[in-house]
């Protein structure tokens, strides 16, 4: 049985403007009582990550890409991020962070950090460590300190506006112990009142097995994920900076796109295998698996109800929910006569793809051709494409760029939606390299070259979103 609070996370674009956000979405209209039942869950500030570890879209080293290469220049790469924490505490004066403590807490910790990388960097001097193996530690205590930051600020910004706020750090700072995830969170919160406190809870948990180490950059949402599991919470709320539209509001157009309002979990599965920024595939399925239906919410439009995530929700009239995709795609084709009605042909291709870590998106077979379709950031592609040309000696192996546009929906299953779609790419002169589409007709895929990426999401939402009438 659910209990009646709610698990919220706010992400770190949305935390970077933590007066509305306050204002909107924590405190709005909310008084006494109305306040409580509810635990939130915070991202660091906008960009503070990115300076921590290395830029999430270009891929340019922070502290930990300077550390892990041992560029001297990771001290003043960690100077920078106690700057730039310094700079956000200063914009929250006026809100009420007391500026004091929170300068306090932000060079305890940069300087703790400080000291430990200093000492890892004389440990590697000796010639006798290597490196490497604490590097995946290094990483976890790096991340950690952003959710920590934002964090602790909330609870003390709300605490100065009336609000009885909780900072719960799961970030295990200076705590020997490794706990198991789930005794991090159930140790955590075993004290806790939630009808009385308002938990304001670090995106980070320091556990056995390491979070960055399990989920990356995603782990904010396993964080949410977990504690909503754990606690039994009534809905997960995830709050954004934008609501989750029909198309890409920056590619379509704001006056163009449509709130979803309400999907399932399959079509969130689809849109993380997209690498969109709904909801981690992880964190979705173990909601799913325990009836907690997650909504993604406008954190600036707080009247919207959203789009609401559900187990068992299908459409009830035909229609596409969102036009959307990825252009960091490379194709890896491999064309061998031999694979001809060859059983297993398959199982030895994709031992190259096993080895060097890389997963696909998407693929098509013909009777001497596949093609798979691979996220090219961070992935040793060329190394990969070596590999399956050692396996397979007698093939042609290719690649090269590419971008998938999607149509994804509940209830597609009508005659039409697949030859529209191709007229509509046809019309604005797009040609279409590749298309795939399961019997479960919930998600249509259009493989273009990159140059076509906007566009073809643009003719395809004109075609099938903005020409049809709202239900």
């Amino acid at each position: 049985m659910l209990n009646k609070h709610t698990v919220e996370k706010i992400g770190g674009t949305s935390m970077s403007r933590f007066g509305e956000v306050m204002r909107n979405v924590i405190i709005g209209k909310r008084k006494g009582d109305e306040l409580y039942n509810r635990i939130f869950i915070v991202s660091a500030y906008g960009g503070i990550t990115n300076l921590l570890l290395e830029d999430k879209k270009t891929g340019a080293p922070g502290v930990f890409g300077r550390f892990a290469v041992d560029d001297p220049t990771w001290e003043q790469a960690l100077e920078a991020v106690r700057q730039s924490m310094l700079e956000y505490n200063r914009s929250f004066v006026s809100i009420g962070l007391d500026q004091t403590a929170a300068d306090e807490f932000v060079n305890r910790r940069i300087d703790g950090i400080c000291d430990c990388l200093h000492d890892l960097t004389n440990l590697r001097s000796f010639g006798h460590f290597d490196h490497k193996s604490f590097l995946p530690q290094t990483r976890e205590l790096l991340s950690a300190v952003g959710e920590a930051h934002s964090a602790f600020n909330s609870a003390l910004i709300l605490q100065r506006n009336g609000v009885n706020a909780r900072f719960v750090d799961l970030t295990g700072w200076k705590v020997d112990s490794l706990p198991t995830f789930d005794e991090a969170i159930t140790t955590a919160f075993e004290d806790i009142d939630l009808a009385k406190e308002l938990p304001i809870v670090t995106g980070y948990v320091k556990y056995d097995e390491g979070i960055m180490t399990r989920f990356d950059r995603g782990y904010s949402e396993i964080t949410f994920s977990k504690i909503a599991v754990l606690t039994r919470a009534h809905e997960g709320i995830i709050h954004k900076e934008y609501h989750l539209c029909t198309g890409d509001p920056k590619v379509i157009g704001a006056d163009k796109v449509r709130i979803i309002g309400h999907t399932n979990f399959d079509i969130a599965d689809q849109l993380s295998d997209l690498d969109m920024e709904a909801i981690h595939s992880k964190a979705s399925k173990d909601m799913e698996q325990c009836g907690i239906s997650i909504r993604v919410k406008n954190a600036f439009d707080p009247e919207n109800p959203g789009t609401l995530i559900s187990c068992d929700y299908v459409s009830p009239t035909p229609r596409v929910e969102m036009i959307c995709g990825r252009s960091d795609v490379v194709a890896i084709e491999v064309v061998d006569p031999e694979m001809v009605s060859k059983p297993g042909y398959d199982y030895t291709l994709l031992q190259s793809f096993v080895d060097f870590r890389i997963s696909y998106v998407t693929k098509t077979t013909n009777a001497n051709t596949i093609t798979h379709f691979v996220p090219s950031k961070k992935a040793p592609i060329e190394r990969c494409i070596e590999d399956i040309k050692r396996r397979l000696p007698g093939a042609n192996v290719y690649s090269f760029p590419a971008a998938i546009v999607s149509i994804i929906g509940t209830n597609m299953k009508i005659p039409g939606f697949l030859s529209r779609a191709a007229k509509a790419l046809s019309d604005a002169h797009i040609n279409t390299l590749a298309m795939v589409q399961s019997p479960r007709q919930i998600n249509m895929q259009f493989i273009v070259h990159r140059d076509n990426f906007h566009k073809a999401q643009m003719a395809l939402h004109k075609e099938l979103v903005e020409n049809v009438p709202e239900a």
